[in-house]
Order: structure tokens, then sequence, then C-alpha cells
């Protein structure tokens, strides 16, 4: 009995194990699209507002999904007994509820994200959103757990490293952006705590879409009355709409939901969190992509000339 239950442990380590890997690998592969999503939230600035901006990802997000929708329903399609209905009606109000609380949540955090990068640069817009390490854990005491020691370490790092970051010749400054960077933050923060809660709970694809619409619908609004967005200006910013809705949208934030399910919440923000770095070397990709091509076209030009004098 010693030895079978030795090597049931083993095993279901094993399978814990597989679990929690492809649960990071889920994770990390939404920070990569986010932090090049930083880059294309900053270029679609040139062209639009953040609120029209957030519509049309949103929506776009949201759309994207729906083929999804169908084709998983299919797939996974549930018989018409009278204990499926009820559980089906109860999953739907959950559903429902958690789509929405996300999407509140994530209406808040992208339009103050959308703010805060007028203000600031790409890299440092990274950073400061990547706070939400620190918050999601200091948060999660005021829902009973335990915050290591580790973890007030990481506080004074991450302290540190945002001093660094919004240093300037005159001496220390928080800027504009660098606030509505920090609100953006507590509310990712946020955004994180309730997917943790709801996605055991709901269908993940569905829960993201439910988000998606409501954080369109509710960006619309300001889009509206304060913006008066132009169709002509909205083509003109395809490109970055087009990524921040399909890829950060609808795969990302979709694929966070998913690999967050029963994931730790400080661990799933300590991976999302590289964001911050990918969003530096995208950003500085970008930054210096003009100057690559200066420099490649001079390469080759003056190769062209060494060919035709020989």
């Amino acid at each position: 009995a010693p030895v079978r239950t030795g090597a049931f442990a083993q095993q279901t380590r094993r399978i814990m194990n597989k679990f929690v890997l492809r649960q990071s690998l889920l994770l990390l592969l939404t920070a990569t699209i986010w932090g090049v999503a930083f880059v294309a939230q900053s270029v679609g600035m040139d062209y639009v507002g953040p609120f029209t901006f957030n519509v049309m990802r949103s929506i776009i997000g949201g759309v994207v999904l729906l083929p999804c929708i169908a084709l998983l329903g299919k797939i996974n399609g549930k018989g018409n007994t009278e204990a499926a209905k009820k559980m089906d009606g109860k999953e739907r109000k959950t559903l429902f509820i958690g789509g929405i609380a996300c999407g509140v949540l994530l209406c808040i955090a992208s339009n103050l994200q959308q703010f805060g990068i007028m203000y600031t640069s790409v890299g440092k817009a990274g950073f400061i959103t990547a706070m939400y390490i620190v918050v999601v854990p200091v948060l999660g005491i005021f829902f009973g757990k335990k915050v290591s020691g580790k973890v007030w370490c990481g506080v004074g790092i991450a302290v540190a490293g945002l001093y660094l970051l919004c240093m300037t010749e005159s001496g220390f400054s928080v800027q504009k952006g660098d606030f509505l960077l920090m609100l953006c933050a507590l509310a990712f923060s946020l955004h994180i705590l309730v997917i943790d809660y709801f996605s055991p709970k709901a269908d993940g694809v569905k829960l993201s879409c439910i988000q998606f619409f409501t954080c369109g619908i509710l960006s619309g609004i300001p889009a509206l009355l304060f913006e008066h967005p132009e169709f002509s200006a909205i083509c003109r910013a395809w490109m970055p709409i087009l990524y921040a809705g399909i890829m950060s949208c609808g795969v990302a934030y979709t694929l966070q939901i998913i690999g967050q399910k029963n994931m730790n919440p400080t661990v799933a923000s300590l991976i999302l969190s590289l964001e911050s770095c990918i969003s530096v070397l995208a950003g500085f990709q970008a930054e210096y992509q003009g100057c690559y091509s200066w420099v490649h076209v001079f390469l080759t030009d003056n190769l062209q000339g060494v060919s035709y004098s020989a």
C-alpha cells in the first residue's frame, strides 16, 4: 500500500507540473502579445482618440470570438436533460455577472492606460502598468491571503525601479501619464482578482467575449460625447486597431482567462508582468526602426556601387 501511495503521489505531482507549465506558457504568450500591443496603442493614438481606439479594439475582440464560441458549442454540445438545463441556467447567470464585472474593470483599466500612453513612453507605460505584480498580492491580504517576505521585498524593488524610471534631469517627478498608469495598474489588479474568482466557474471564451462587448459599449459613450470619431481616421489606424483588437483582445485576454484558471493569482501576475520587458524591447525596435532602415538603404546603395564599379 505505501508503494502504491508513493507512486500515485508522484503521478499526481507530474500531472500538476504539466498543468502549471501549460498555464504558465499561456500566460507568457499573453504577456508577449500585450507587450507588443503597447507600440500598437501608441501608434493608434496618432489617428484616433483613446476612447475611440478602445471601442474599436474591444468590439473587434468580441466579434472575433463569436465564431470560436459557435464552433466550441458544437464540439462540446450538452444534452437537453432537465438537470443540464438547470445547470446551464446557473452557469449563464455566473457567466454574465462575471463577464460584465470583468468588462467594467477592463474598460476603466484600458482607458486609463490609453490616456497614460499619451503622456509617457512605451517602455515606461509597460513598467508602471506591470506594478500590478505588487498590487495583486497586497490586495490579496484583504481576502485573507498571506503575503510572504519575498513579496514585500518585491514591493521595495518595484518602488525603487519606479523611482529610477520617473527621475528627470530636474529631479524626481511623477508626471500626469505616470499617475494615470498607476491607477491603471490598480484597475488591472482588480481585473486579475475578478478573473481568478470567475474563471473556474464559467466558460473562459464566453466570459472573455462578454467582457469585450461590455468594455466596447461603455467606452463608446465618452467616445461619442467627447471625441466624435471619424470613419476616415479609423481607416488610417486600421493596422494598430486590428492588432489590438484581434491579438491583444481576442487572443491575449482570452488566453489570460484560460491560463489563470486554477492558478495562483500572484504567480499569474508575476508571469504577466513580463509584458513590461517585452514592451521596452518592442518600443526600442519601433523607435529605431527608421534608423535601421536608413542604415540598410545606405549599405545596400554602397554595396551596389561597389559591385557596379567592379
